[in-house]
């Protein structure tokens, strides 16, 4: 059983994503973790598609749009405060910030982070320009 526990939101990045986003890596249990992403006004974070994990986003900040691709399925939604979405394993995705607001999003993840060769890039629809 693990412990429970509590903390505050950094106050600076603690990670860098893969894609280029900004990470303030939250807490986590035996089944998934949580943290906080964001990307500031203007940038467009890598296309990238996760080897093992999935996650779901609810964007708490800012403007921006998110593009996710499963098979022949693909779409783009606005992302703003209060939406929430999904990244089922296997999807590749790519976010951006609207050129006026940074967009940031906490998401879970599951299973855990497991590390760096996690993300795979591909092929995404906009020019990367993140970090």
């Amino acid at each position: 059983m693990s412990e429970f526990a509590s903390m505050r939101l950094p106050l600076k990045r603690t990670a860098v994503a893969p894609d280029g986003s900004d990470v303030r890596v939250l807490l986590g249990l035996a089944a998934g973790g949580m943290a906080h992403f964001e990307l500031a006004v203007g940038k467009t974070s890598a296309a990238v598609t996760h080897r093992s994990v999935e996650e779901i986003w609810f964007v708490v900040a800012g403007r921006g749009e998110m593009w996710r691709k499963q098979g022949a399925r693909e779409e783009t939604i606005a992302l703003e405060p209060g939406v929430c979405l999904t990244i089922p394993l296997g999807t590749q995705f790519q976010f951006r910030a609207s050129s006026t607001a940074g967009v940031a999003a906490v998401g879970i993840t599951m299973p855990s982070w497991p590390g760096e060769t996690e993300a795979v890039p591909v092929a995404g629809p906009w020019r990367a320009s993140a970090p």
